[in-house]
């Protein structure tokens, strides 16, 4: 019967919206209330072939709205606040994820090509490009959202389109009531980032790295100048009045125009700023973030994929291969010298996030970075505790933080 009911309504809607689509052939440009208005009168006049409850032409009138105006199906996920991430396997499949749960969604597009003109609002937004040519784009909604699309004849099943919400700043209060850290570990961040040290986040994908250095980014004393680059803008500082946010930029169609981590990087260098924040290092840039890190920009933070602390010293080095031919022992040299601690996050079998690890990253001994345990999550407790002391005091001195 719901079945029944739920095929109705998809049936009613599509049939209005073709209705809507004719009438709006001959029009350039339609107001939101002339379209609003247009909605209202042929769900009346639809009301008079059959019956249709208040609360159906309600759900028809935001649906058909959202059809031209938002993104369509998505926007009833978009807005719903359980639905942490969006999946979307071509026109026929959508999978949400909500309170750690994936599980298919019962709706879907009528048509592949509703789902490809959804793609191309979203990255025209932002002023990317995404076709046959360049099928791979990362982009995002106007709340933040994360978005990751990648075409056919690469997607073999039609386009498909990952949304990762960030509906809401989640500060670093929120994560210790979820559970994700304890006070005392969020009050020993405070002190080193308000001191100046340089901290990199690591952990594998959807563990939560951007999620926490927004928190974290939120002990960044107000006066200071910061500057944030990332590929697609998602950090949500909103605390620092003296900041500057910068976003990487694809090449055009011709090839041409593309803006790079390592070019944005270079170019903070000159804006005189007090800190650098890295959205996130994948390859060639992360030389660039370490000889930032180097060369006195005190308090710097940045995130990558990783599955443990020491994977991710690893991948750094294989990262800075991609940009230069140096000896490992020089790589490694200038990563223990450039990062001060290393916060290690992960995703429990239940779907919660949790810091695993919090270490002090030391200097370089038998051909390996040095990397010493200050707070380590006990499974069995389901805690983070605190296993040993910060070696390196003499930022916390210089702030006064000892």
């Amino acid at each position: 019967m719901e079945g029944e009911k739920r095929e109705r309504r998809e049936n009613d809607r599509a049939l209005l919206r073709g209705r809507l689509m004719e009438e709006m052939q001959d029009r350039c440009h339609m107001e939101d209330e002339e379209l609003l208005e247009r909605i209202d009168a042929v769900i009346r006049e639809q009301g008079r072939e059959s019956f249709l409850p208040l609360k159906e032409r309600i759900w028809l009138r935001g649906s058909l709205f959202d059809s031209f105006r938002r993104l369509d199906i998505l926007q009833e996920l978009i807005d719903d606040r359980e639905v942490s991430e969006i999946m979307v396997n071509g026109a026929g499949n959508i999978f949400v994820e909500r309170r750690g749960q994936v599980e298919l969604w019962d709706r879907h597009f009528e048509r592949q090509e509703q789902l490809e003109d959804i793609i191309q609002q979203i990255v025209s937004r932002v002023n990317r490009v995404v076709n046959v040519s360049s099928p791979i784009v990362d982009a995002r909604l106007e709340d933040g959202s994360r978005v990751h699309v990648v075409l056919p004849p690469i997607a073999i099943d039609g386009p498909a389109v990952t949304i990762r919400k960030f509906p809401e700043p989640i500060t670093m209060e929120k994560l210790i009531r979820f559970g994700a850290l304890t006070e005392e570990a969020a009050i020993f961040l405070e002190k080193l980032v308000e001191s100046g040290y340089n901290i990199f986040i690591s952990g594998g994908t959807n563990s939560g790295k951007t999620t926490f250095l927004n928190a974290l980014s939120s002990y960044i004393p107000v006066q200071e100048r910061v500057i944030t680059i990332e590929d697609s803008a998602e950090l949500q500082i909103t605390q620092i009045p003296n900041l500057v946010r910068l976003e990487t930029r694809n090449a055009n169609t011709e090839g041409e125009g593309e803006i790079t981590m390592s070019q944005l990087i270079r170019a903070a260098l000159r804006m005189n700023p007090s800190r650098i924040v890295v959205g996130e290092v994948r390859g060639r840039e992360a030389l660039d973030m370490l000889q930032a890190m180097n060369t006195g920009h005190a308090g710097s933070l940045s995130t990558g994929h990783g599955n443990s602390p020491r994977d991710m010293m690893s991948r750094l080095e294989t990262m800075v291969l991609m940009a230069a031919r140096l000896p490992l022992e020089a790589i490694r040299n200038q990563i223990a010298s450039a990062l001060d601690i290393s916060i290690h996050l992960g995703r429990l079998r239940d779907g919660s996030r949790r810091v695993l690890s919090i270490e002090e990253i030391g200097g370089c001994r038998h051909g390996a970075v040095e990397l010493e345990p200050l707070f380590e999550y006990e499974r069995k407790e389901g805690k983070l505790k605190q296993t040993g002391e910060l070696k390196d005091r003499e930022k916390l001195a210089a702030a006064g933080c000892c």
